[in-house]
């Protein structure tokens, strides 16, 4: 009997094993790499001291409702997570930036490493004047996202692009937040890219 016993305690292990690594990925989702995110400058190793999201840069994610809701001011960029806090950092506003033309149409890509039933991906971006070496808060955006892609629930590919077109009268430095809004969580994920006119 007591080998019976011993025999259904590894089995139940294994169970317990696998429940555990199958559940493991529920933290990883998706980011932005066009224009390059931060989070995505960190994982390929362009940008370095990053923290722990150079192996994460699919994770930023954090309350939904941006900006009536969503991460405080100042976290925006990290979702308002602690150990992402390197991508709120302005770095003195040396991050490295893609070259945009304001009034030009411009394809956004998402990379998916989980794919959620999707409300929709809104982009904001900074206003003139904004000063580069801060870290970014709602005050500092144009109130109106300049792109809105509904997504009617349903779920992305492993990699979606969509154009839209970049403001006009904007000129040198500045910073695009992208957000996903997830329909059946909480939550939306959070990608900053900075960027040069």
């Amino acid at each position: 009997m007591r080998k019976k016993s011993a025999g259904a305690a590894v089995v139940a292990l294994g169970v317990a094993g696998v429940t555990l690594l199958g559940t493991g990925t529920a933290g990883s989702h998706g980011y932005t790499d066009s224009p390059i995110s931060r989070q995505k400058l960190c994982a390929n190793g362009t940008v370095t001291n990053c923290g722990s999201i150079q192996w994460e840069p699919q994770s930023v994610e954090g309350p939904k409702g941006f900006p009536a809701a969503g991460p405080a001011d100042g976290k925006i960029c990290s979702a308002g997570l602690s150990q992402f806090a390197q991508l709120d950092d302005p770095r003195g506003g040396a991050w490295p930036t893609t070259q945009l033309t304001a009034g030009q149409s411009y394809s956004f890509r998402w990379q998916f490493t989980a794919r959620h039933r999707t409300t929709d991906f809104k982009y904001y971006i900074t206003k003139n004047g904004w000063d580069p070496s801060q870290k970014l808060t709602r005050a500092a955006l144009d109130p109106q996202p300049f792109l809105t892609v509904p997504y009617n629930n349903q779920q992305p590919p492993a990699t979606l692009s969509h154009s839209g077109t970049i403001p006009a009268g904007k000129t040198g430095r500045h910073l695009i937040l992208a957000v996903w809004t997830i329909a059946d969580t909480a939550n939306a994920f959070y990608a900053c890219s900075d960027v040069k006119f």
